[in-house]
């Protein structure tokens, strides 16, 4: 059961509470606070891991034509595609941060029910992100592309419509249920096996998206990358100022 330690927070600051009025305008604090923060990712401490995660997007771009004709043309994730398909992960996404909120009301613990408000901001937020990126890119997913096809000129080609954000770069499941998976490990660190199970969850979901040719692992990577950041630099941090 997830429960404050002793000691702990047991409700949102008093500064900055987390309540269903506060939705729309704490997210559109966030995404202001997204769309600037470019100009401190590229200095201080945040450099390095911005140009980290930057190289590893990048040399995964170049293997993707290499990686993705694999899951494109194999049958050995069939079973395990079923399971995880598109709409079971939506549902396992959802039901993650109302079960918590469900839970917090049954209870009556205002903790829990501020973590699942913060779970579905984060997930608005980094899909906010995500539609911008993929409609900017336009990638063409990868089971949009014939088994035998040619998987090197992805970018810019997609014939998805705009407005339904179906572009491949990021995979939208995977940045919300990374957004999702840190905003309960970061709520509820001292139970151990919590972060182990929210980000092995997320990294599965993740994982769906290469196996079922719905992206390539570059999208699934910065989407991790973002749906972490977002979560955790973003909306937690919020609350923690």
């Amino acid at each position: 059961m997830l429960v404050p330690r002793a000691g702990a927070q047991t409700a949102p600051s008093d500064d900055h509470p987390v309540t269903w009025k506060r939705v729309i305008p704490d997210i559109a604090d966030d995404q202001r606070r997204i769309w600037t923060s470019p100009f401190r990712m590229v200095r201080g401490s945040h450099l390095v891991p911005t140009l980290s995660v930057l190289a590893v997007t990048a040399g995964l771009v170049a293997l993707d034509p290499h990686t993705a004709p694999y899951f494109r043309r194999t049958t050995s994730f069939q079973s395990f595609n079923s399971g995880v398909s598109g709409r079971n992960t939506n549902i396992g996404i959802i039901l993650a941060p109302a079960s918590l909120y469900v839970a917090g009301l049954i209870r009556k613990d205002s903790y829990g029910k501020s973590t699942a408000l913060l779970a579905g901001e984060a997930v608005a937020d980094s899909e906010v992100v995500a539609l911008v990126l993929k409609c900017a890119t336009n990638r063409t997913r990868p089971g949009d592309l014939p088994a035998a096809g040619h998987f090197s000129d992805t970018w810019f080609e997609s014939k998805s419509s705009w407005v339904r954000g179906h572009g491949s770069f990021p995979s939208g499941h995977t940045i919300a249920a990374f957004s999702v998976a840190t905003v309960i490990a970061r709520r509820y660190p001292h139970h151990r096996w919590v972060p182990y199970v929210s980000y092995g969850l997320a990294a599965l979901v993740g994982f769906s998206r290469v196996t079922t040719s719905a992206h390539f692992p570059a999208d699934v990577f910065m989407g991790a990358a973002l749906g972490y950041s977002i979560a955790r630099f973003t909306t937690v941090a919020r609350v923690d100022r």
